[in-house]
């Protein structure tokens, strides 16, 4: 990457999914202060991706619908972004979908939420690094940083199949780090219970409780995750297959 220490990511273009909001937009906004043109990918939130863009330092953002679900749209973005800046470099995975069901209660894991978390949190990144290794690999140094969770590690989380999704998305993360390099670089960042709406249920009271429970006692928040995130893109040039835990010590 670039080494000017004010804008490190100069002239280089990212593309961050899940980007209107909680962790996305966090790492929008440190890799546009960093000096590259981001495009911000979002589903739902395209209000809030006009409004992300707004204030962001620097010109040539963009925001574009980037649902996980589509792949034909997911290919139609990349084209977009080759026709647009001729390049790709950064490529942060932070869109994902989970809803919260008691690990006991099986009835409720569905079949319907089982393969919605499973194409959103799997099949929609894999099919979204598909898509973009071609501009990453002709960029020379790019790098995906897949963002996962400490669910993938200890079996706990949101629900099942969420932690089992984000443990597919790190052995996926390690297999692509193997055969897309030296051009390519995969990291994951993979955060303890992050203080955003992501979970929808989450209580303040249970952010507090698992902030006490972590050797650091304290809570995560989407700018925190976005440090590590900014950190694999500029410092840890030499990383890649491994993942970066976020969570306060709490896998400890």
């Amino acid at each position: 990457m670039a080494q000017d220490n004010d804008a490190p990511l100069s002239g280089k273009v990212a593309v961050v999914t899940g980007g209107s909001s909680g962790i996305g937009a966090a790492s929008v906004r440190l890799i546009a202060a960093a000096g590259a043109k981001v495009v911000v990918g979002y589903n739902k939130g395209a209000g809030r991706a006009a409004a992300l863009i707004a204030e962001l330092p620097g010109d040539g953002h963009k925001a574009v619908y980037l649902p996980l679900e589509q792949t034909a749209q997911i290919r139609r973005v990349a084209s977009e972004v080759r026709d647009t800046y001729g390049r790709a470099d950064i490529l942060v995975n932070s869109a994902g979908f989970t809803r919260m069901v008691a690990h006991h209660d099986l009835e409720a894991l569905d079949d319907n939420l089982i393969d919605a978390v499973l194409t959103a949190n799997v099949r929609g990144v894999f099919a979204t690094m598909r898509a973009f290794v071609p501009l990453l690999r002709q960029s020379g140094d790019g790098v995906i940083v897949n963002i996962s969770s400490g669910a993938a590690q200890s079996g706990t989380g949101s629900s099942i199949i969420y932690a089992a999704s984000k443990a597919a998305l790190n052995t996926m993360s390690m297999a692509l780090a193997r055969v897309l390099g030296p051009e390519i670089r995969v990291i994951v960042v993979a955060p303890g219970m992050v203080h955003t709406g992501f979970v929808p249920g989450r209580t303040e009271e249970m952010m507090a409780a698992a902030a006490i429970a972590t050797p650091l006692k304290r809570a995560i928040e989407a700018h925190d995750v976005a440090k590590a995130v900014i950190a694999c893109i500029t410092h840890l040039t030499h990383t890649t297959g491994s993942i970066v835990s976020v969570d306060a010590g709490r896998h400890l």
